[in-house]
């Protein structure tokens, strides 16, 4: 399996704790913009994180480790869209992942628009059918189609939702009313950001969050979870977002007491006034493994 370089490859790693064979994770770069309706870019998220990873740090002093060493991580070439319609360039992604998890490597999967993530989450829910796909998100995106589209990343979570009602989200604060209808009726989890905010969990609400997941859990993480004051960097920003330490207590959290088996990491779409954004992916990408890898 050909994996990028020491110069191209997630945190610049030699080949020693890059190459596949020595890799426990995966990374696989999904550049796909093909349905953004505010703000465009997204198709340059993976090379923003990549390139930011750069200048994160190897040791992560929360948990004591350089996990990258200890595991290896493999950054594989990024897949190519360009002559591809939407449902044959999720078909490539998931063909990528679903090969990965045969090969037994823990996969990270960087978007791209929210849409590509209905892919790596269809791949998941086959190795683990028990599955709970855990949404961090401002945004619903339950909506059964959107401008013309039922792969439209506005509708990511209503096509993962016919394939496993297990669904639970954190962060929400824009949605239609047939989303808010449809919660209700397929008694889906959803963490409101207000009511978060307002103390409807008290003041552990994380605690709450964890009790609605089972024993296997994939993350979705849309960036735009964040509040814009943190990660403006996004194509559809909304104001009463999550924050860093608390979103980061929350996966440890997880990491701790379930087993994460993978997850992505999209929405990102990098501006030169914000860099801070890419590298803040960078990383909660580097974090979510630490706190993945936690007891393995």
């Amino acid at each position: 399996m050909k994996e990028l370089g020491i110069e191209k490859n997630f945190l610049a790693v030699e080949k020693k704790s890059s190459s596949y064979k020595n890799s426990l994770i995966a990374i696989v770069s999904a550049p796909f913009e093909k349905t953004v309706s505010y703000g465009h870019g997204t198709k340059n998220g993976p090379k923003g994180i990549v390139e930011a990873s750069h200048y994160v740090e190897f040791y992560d002093e929360e948990m004591d480790r350089e996990l990258v060493f200890e595991k290896g991580i493999c950054t594989l070439p990024f897949l190519d869209f360009k002559e591809l319609s939407i449902k044959k360039s999720l078909d490539l992604i998931y063909k990528n992942v679903k090969s990965l998890l045969d090969d037994d490597k823990f996969v990270v999967t960087l978007g791209g628009e929210h849409s590509i993530s209905i892919a790596p989450i269809k791949a998941h829910l086959e190795k683990y059918p028990d599955l709970t796909i855990l949404q961090f998100d401002a945004h619903s995106d339950l909506r059964q189609s959107y401008e013309g589209s039922i792969y439209s990343h506005a509708c990511v979570m209503a096509r993962a939702a016919e394939l496993t009602k297990n669904i639970v989200q954190v962060g929400i604060r824009a949605q239609s009313i047939e989303e808010s209808w449809f919660i209700k009726e397929n008694n889906i989890k959803t963490f409101y950001a207000r009511d978060i905010r307002l103390g409807k969990y008290g003041q552990d609400w994380q605690r709450s969050v964890l009790e609605q997941l089972g024993k296997n859990v994939y993350v979705t993480f849309d960036v735009d979870a964040f509040d814009p004051s943190f990660m403006p960097s996004t194509g559809t920003p909304e104001p009463g977002g999550l924050f860093w330490d608390e979103t980061m207590n929350l996966l440890r959290m997880i990491g701790k007491e379930r087993n994460i088996v993978g997850f992505d990491v999209v929405e990102l779409a990098p501006v030169k006034a914000s860099t801070s954004s890419d590298f803040n992916a960078a990383k909660l990408v580097y974090k979510m493994l630490n706190y993945s890898f936690q007891n393995k």
